[in-house]
């Protein structure tokens, strides 16, 4: 006989069965959805006491942001506030007093401005992103010419950072930072790659107009993250260029825009005064005009090393030449000396841009490789290309 049901979902035996066992199973069933239920209420105590949490988080007041100015004895510290005035505070249960150091970003209470927790430091997005993540891939031999210039500066950075030892032996301290100076195109970011590479030092490249901000104080902290990230992540090579940008020589009048500048330029200073160069960190700028750049800059103690890079010789040139042209597809019989010495006054990027001008007149005319008439052509566009430039340009706007 089929098994008959009682109210709800409990089933009774039929004619027959073993109303032991059947009772047995039942307790079974019963212990099971039992156990389930209370995994269940386990589970809804645990995400009602995660929401309380929650909700008391959101409800809490927001915190201040501060930095941590100096340590007292009493195990106080003395704090500047993200709203400007400093204070000295108490130090939550919880926090790590003796890894606390002066410099720490920390979270302070609304009322108390007790410390609440440590922040990580942060950094302008403007100043990370000055980090060359890849090593350059430029070096020494991709340098045509200039060879005293590259030999001087190998013996003020790189020899620092390879070999500090010879500098403590002696007791000479090594030029706190090199300044490249000459016309444009002619090496000066190439050559601060090259050391870069030969180094294995971190890379951070930035253009001095980056740190023109348009807020005060915003340009100051520029310069002062940027040594610190140097610091960081040495052996490193911080390189500005275009110096002139920020530091031109300081006016008695200027507009609001002109005394940030001069902000910048003082912090810029500041941070060269007390940067003392121990083989880790290196500091490269390069200008085009170096008649503009403040005295400042320029004393001993600064950039104490001035290097000036010329236009290529045409010895410079032939080399320049063939490093530009060693990947390319040439016609034999080229006469290099021939275009080496019809480019004269040409930098070294004119040169470049006089190469792939004549690739591209081979490629326009469908042959495979390059022949003497592309070059002559080439030459003729870049020419009037830098005629163009000379006669746009005011009067004295140019290094040279």
């Amino acid at each position: 006989m089929a098994s008959e049901e009682s109210d709800g979902d409990v089933s009774t035996p039929g004619e027959g069965e073993d109303w032991n066992k059947w009772l047995i199973e039942e307790t079974e069933r019963f212990e099971s959805e039992k156990r389930q239920l209370e995994a269940d209420v386990s589970r809804m105590k645990r995400e009602n006491a995660h929401l309380k949490g929650e909700l008391a988080r959101l409800r809490a007041p927001p915190q201040v942001i501060g930095t941590v100015t100096d340590r007292l004895e009493d195990g106080r510290v003395s704090i500047k506030s993200s709203s400007g005035p400093d204070f000295v505070v108490h130090i939550s249960e919880g926090i790590d007093k003796e890894n606390l150091d002066v410099g720490d970003r920390v979270a302070l209470h609304r009322q108390t401005l007790a410390v609440l927790e440590t922040l990580p430091s942060t950094k302008d997005p403007l100043v990370m992103g000055a980090e060359v993540d890849s090593k350059p891939t430029e070096n020494y031999s991709d340098i045509g010419g200039l060879i005293e210039e590259v030999d001087e500066l190998r013996s003020t950075v790189e020899l620092p950072m390879l070999q500090p030892k010879r500098f403590e032996k002696i007791g000479v301290e090594p030029p706190k930072g090199v300044l490249l100076v000459g016309p444009p195109g002619t090496g000066k970011t190439l050559m601060a790659k090259a050391v870069a590479n030969a180094t294995n030092a971190t890379f951070i490249r930035l253009i001095g107009s980056e740190l023109v901000q348009k807020y005060i104080g915003e340009g100051a902290r520029l310069v002062r993250e940027l040594f610190q990230l140097a610091q960081e992540k040495a052996p490193s090579i911080i390189f500005i260029d275009e110096l002139d940008a920020v530091g031109a020589k300081r006016m008695d009048v200027g507009t609001t825009g002109d005394r940030e500048v001069q902000r910048t330029l003082m912090q810029l200073l500041g941070e060269l005064d007390g940067f003392t160069p121990r083989g880790n960190v290196s500091i490269m700028a390069a200008s085009n005009r170096p008649d503009i750049l403040d005295e400042a800059l320029l004393r001993p103690g600064r950039f104490d090393r001035i290097i000036r890079i010329p236009l290529p010789e045409e010895e410079a040139r032939l080399k320049i030449l063939k490093i530009h042209t060693k990947e390319m597809s040439i016609a034999k019989g080229i006469d290099y000396k021939k275009i080496a010495a019809e480019t004269e006054g040409l930098s070294g990027a004119d040169l470049r841009a006089l190469s792939v001008e004549a690739g591209m007149n081979a490629i326009k005319n469908k042959r495979v490789k390059i022949n003497y008439k592309d070059f002559t052509e080439a030459l003729d566009k870049v020419k009037n290309r830098l005629n163009d430039a000379e006669i746009s340009e005011p009067e004295g706007g140019l290094y040279y």
